[in-house]
C-alpha cells in the first residue's frame, strides 16, 4: 500500500451527488485526504426528491443531518395512493421495527450543494466542471485521468477509488460491468410547478402517487416542496406513454387531464421549468467492487422511482463503504464481498420485489384492500420507509414470497400489470 506522500489523494471520489459527498465527508472526518470529481457545477437540477426515513440514519452517520434539517424542507411521513375512486395510505409513523418515522421532500439543487458543502467544510477538495475520461483499477496505486472544461488532461493517483457517478457509472462502463437491468424499460416526463394547490384536504407530508385510470402500468407522482411547489411526474412503457399524443407536450397534457385527482389538484399550477424526458433509467452491474475501488449508488444499479429508493441506496452505500475504505487505508485486510457488496445487495434486491409487485399489480391489490391486517400493513410500511436491510421484516427475508402470498389472500385476480 502506497504512503499518503505517494498519491495526491488518499481516496479520489467520483461525483458528488448524495453517495459521493457522504463517504467524502465521512472520510475526510477521519482525517484523510479526500478529493471529489463533479461532472456538474453545483446547484444544479436532478431526480430523487422525495426522501425515505431511513436516510435519516445515513445522514446523521455522516455528519450531514444538521445541515439537512436547516434546509428548511418540506416534512415527509408517508405515501398517499389513488386510483379512480380508490384511496390508502402508508404513514411511516405506523410501521414495524425502530428509526426514524419521518423524512424530506427537498429539492434536489439545494440538497446536493448542502452535503457537498459539509464534505467541503472538514477538508475534502471538489472538482466541479471535470470529466473523468479513463479509470485504472489497482490493488495498491488506482489512477484515473480527468480533463477540465478548457481540455486540460491531468492523471491522479489514489490510493483508493469511489465511484459515485450516478448514471455517468464511469468504472463500470470502463470495466465492462453494465449488464442489462432485470426491470422493463420505461419512461418518465416530469416538470416542477408552482402548484396552486388550495384544497384543505391535501396533504403536503405526504408523496402522492396515482395510477392512470385505465391503462396498467402508467402512473403519477406528485412530491410538495415548501413554497408551493412541487415536481410533478408521469412514468409509463414508452409505447403506452407514446399512444397518448405526438410529442412528449402533447403526451404530458394529456396524461395530467386523464387523471381527475391531480386534474383537480392542480387545475391552477404554471410549470417551473421546461419539461424533462427520461428513458431506459434502469441499470446493473455484474460487481460493485475491485481491486482498489468500490462503486456506489446508482453508479452501480438504479430501479425505478416510484418508491423513492435511489437516494436510500446511495447513502446506505456510502456509509457502507467509507468504514471499509479507513480499515483499508490502515492495512487491514477488508472482504467487501461479504462487507459491502453482499449486504447491499440484499436491500436492492428488497426494493427491486417491491418495485416488480408494483408494476404487476400485487402491490397495488395490497395497498388497496380495504381491511388489510395491521401487522402486515406496519411490515410493508417499513419497507417503504426504507428499512429494505432490516432482517426481522419478513417482507425482506422473502420479499417476493410474501407479497405473492398478500396480494392473493387480497383477492387478486386482474392480468398481471392490473390496478386491483
Amino acid at each position: 500500500m502506497p504512503t499518503p506522500h505517494d498519491t495526491d489523494a488518499d481516496v479520489l471520489i467520483i461525483g458528488a451527488g448524495p453517495a459521493g459527498a457522504a463517504a467524502a465527508a465521512w472520510l475526510a472526518r477521519e482525517g484523510y485526504r479526500v478529493r471529489v470529481l463533479e461532472r456538474d457545477h453545483f446547484p444544479r437540477f436532478c431526480l430523487g426528491e422525495s426522501l425515505l426515513p431511513a436516510c435519516m440514519q445515513d445522514l446523521a452517520g455522516a455528519g450531514l443531518l444538521d445541515s439537512v434539517q436547516r434546509g428548511g424542507y418540506q416534512a415527509k411521513n408517508g405515501a398517499a395512493f389513488r386510483w379512480r375512486e380508490r384511496e390508502a395510505t402508508i404513514d411511516f409513523r405506523d410501521r414495524q421495527g425502530p428509526g426514524w418515522r419521518h423524512t424530506y421532500q427537498v429539492e434536489r439543487a439545494d440538497f446536493d450543494q448542502r452535503l457537498i458543502r459539509v464534505a467541503t467544510r472538514r477538508g475534502a477538495e471538489v472538482e466541479f466542471g471535470v470529466t473523468v475520461t479513463a479509470v485504472h483499477p489497482d490493488a495498491r496505486r488506482p489512477r484515473l485521468t480527468r480533463i477540465d472544461e478548457h481540455g486540460r488532461p491531468r492523471t491522479l493517483t489514489a490510493r483508493f477509488l469511489l465511484d459515485a457517478s450516478g448514471p455517468g457509472r464511469v468504472i463500470a462502463r470502463a470495466r465492462g460491468l453494465a449488464r442489462p437491468p432485470r426491470l422493463a424499460p420505461r419512461q418518465a416526463l416530469f416538470s416542477h410547478v408552482d402548484d396552486g394547490i388550495r384544497d384543505p384536504a391535501y396533504d403536503r407530508d405526504k408523496i402522492l402517487i396515482a395510477i392512470h385510470p385505465r391503462e396498467a402500468g402508467i402512473w403519477y407522482w406528485l412530491i410538495p416542496f415548501r413554497g408551493g411547489r412541487a415536481s410533478l411526474g408521469v412514468v409509463g412503457d414508452p409505447a403506452a406513454l407514446a399512444r397518448h399524443g405526438d410529442t412528449p407536450e402533447a403526451r404530458w397534457q394529456a396524461l395530467l387531464d386523464a387523471e381527475p385527482c391531480l386534474r383537480d389538484l392542480l387545475r391552477d399550477a404554471r410549470r417551473r421549468r421546461p419539461l424533462g424526458e427520461l428513458q431506459g433509467y434502469a441499470t446493473a452491474a455484474s460487481r460493485l467492487h475491485g481491486p482498489g475501488y468500490a462503486v456506489l449508488g446508482n453508479a452501480g444499479e438504479f430501479l425505478d422511482p416510484v418508491f423513492s429508493s435511489g437516494v436510500t441506496i446511495a447513502l446506505h452505500s456510502a456509509l457502507l463503504a467509507a468504514p471499509l475504505v479507513a480499515r483499508r487505508l490502515d492495512g487491514e485486510a477488508v472482504d467487501w464481498a461479504a462487507a459491502f457488496e453482499t449486504p447491499l445487495r440484499r436491500g436492492i434486491a428488497t426494493f427491486r420485489a417491491f418495485v416488480e409487485a408494483w408494476y404487476d399489480g400485487r402491490l397495488p391489490a395490497i395497498i388497496f384492500h380495504p381491511r388489510q391486517p395491521a401487522t402486515l400493513r406496519r411490515q410493508i410500511s417499513a419497507v417503504l420507509a426504507g428499512y429494505a436491510w432490516d432482517r426481522d421484516n419478513p417482507f425482506v427475508r422473502a420479499p417476493h414470497r410474501h407479497l405473492t402470498a398478500l396480494a392473493r389472500h387480497c383477492g387478486q385476480r386482474a392480468p398481471a400489470g392490473s390496478p386491483p
